[in-house]
């Protein structure tokens, strides 16, 4: 472990990759970019897999960059640091999310909101326009480049293959609940119970709501109700109540009216999941009108105020999704349980794993 001043010389890395849509996952060496000034460099120890990089690697979103590294919920043991770094040490711990950089001078990066960036790069499958334009690659792989602004202080005795799940599945979840300002007493439906309903299930909870879950899969449904929820529901059609707020964390096709008719006047449903563009659920304007005084919105990661603020909570609440750890050479084989929905965990991969 080491101090550097800012160095010219690329960093080597090795990790899997996709090169196209339809590949399997492969071993593949490539270079980061020199540790500037205030970067560090961070030694992955544990990287999660996230329904997104599935979307990303096989191009559901929109045509990806190849070959691609996927991978934004990283978690490591920093190993060398730029010459004025002030936040980071040697030997620290930190956590890397869905973004490396962004401008830092306009309005959404002066809120903290740097995930509305017009520059915002992330942190995989993206172009870095910071540096030269070169492809990002995400934390499949053993280390990465950042930024000390972008990297999460994570303490020394938090069990850090948790840690990483929480980059994405933790901040994506916990940012609506704060945006929305969930009270105590109030009433909350966790729409879709994987990875992401399951963390948005323990932070409202937290707070004291009231919860509950809608999903198909009725295997879940014990699952549920041993963490406190109040109900399951398997059907839209046998729900009766309304809620104050719907986290909507559904990844496949739904029809997003049936929920919207769930909500309270005042009501407001928060959309987290994102499901290929062929399957993307639509709204009209007249069901609008007809469901008038509730509120549907957008919810995108949260800035790095926000996720170091999660991470701090989840700590000192002991908030931490269910995992397991996995090889590097099984990551086709996840992507096929989470494809299936025979997943009941986060998936990290054990960077020791790599070849």
């Amino acid at each position: 472990m080491h101090h550097l001043a800012t160095s010219p010389h690329k960093i080597s890395a090795k990790g899997y990759s996709v090169f196209s849509k339809d590949s399997k996952f492969t071993p593949f060496e490539f270079t980061r970019h020199p540790i500037g000034e205030h970067d560090i460099l961070i030694e992955i120890l544990y990287a999660g897999i996230c329904h997104s990089d599935i979307h990303s690697a096989r191009s559901e979103w929109s045509e990806g960059i190849y070959p691609m590294v996927p991978g934004h919920e990283i978690a490591g043991r920093v190993v060398a640091v730029g010459s004025k770094v002030s936040k980071f040490r040697c030997g620290d711990y930190a956590g890397v999310g869905c973004m490396v950089n962004s401008c830092g001078e306009c309005e959404a990066c002066k809120c903290s909101h740097e995930q509305f960036c017009q520059r915002c790069v992330y942190t995989y499958n993206n172009h870095d326009c910071f540096h030269d334009d070169e492809p990002t690659y995400g934390g499949y792989s053993n280390n990465i480049v950042v930024s000390e602004r972008f990297a999460i202080k994570v303490p020394m005795n938090a069990p850090l293959e948790k840690i990483a799940p929480l980059l994405c599945a933790g901040i994506t979840t916990y940012s609506p609940l704060k945006f929305s300002h969930l009270q105590k007493g109030q009433s909350l439906a966790v729409a879709g119970f994987g990875g992401l309903g399951s963390m948005a299930v323990k932070y409202a909870l937290k707070l004291g709501a009231e919860v509950s879950v809608i999903a198909r899969d009725d295997r879940k449904k014990q699952a549920a109700l041993d963490m406190g929820v109040k109900n399951f529901y398997k059907n839209t059609k046998d729900i009766t109540e309304r809620f104050d707020l719907i986290i909507n964390t559904i990844p496949t096709k739904y029809y997003l009216s049936t929920y919207l008719k769930l909500l309270k006047y005042g009501g407001e449903m928060a959309i987290v999941g994102l499901p290929p563009l062929e399957m993307n659920p639509h709204i009209s304007a007249h069901e609008l009108v007809h469901h008038a005084g509730c509120k549907v919105y957008g919810s995108l990661i949260g800035g790095i105020k926000e996720t170091q603020e999660m991470l701090d909570f989840s700590i000192e609440h002991d908030i931490f999704p269910d995992i397991e750890l996995v090889r590097a050479d099984q990551i086709d084989e996840v992507y096929e349980k989470l494809t299936t929905s025979n997943a009941n965990f986060r998936y990290v991969i054990d960077m020791k794993t790599l070849k």
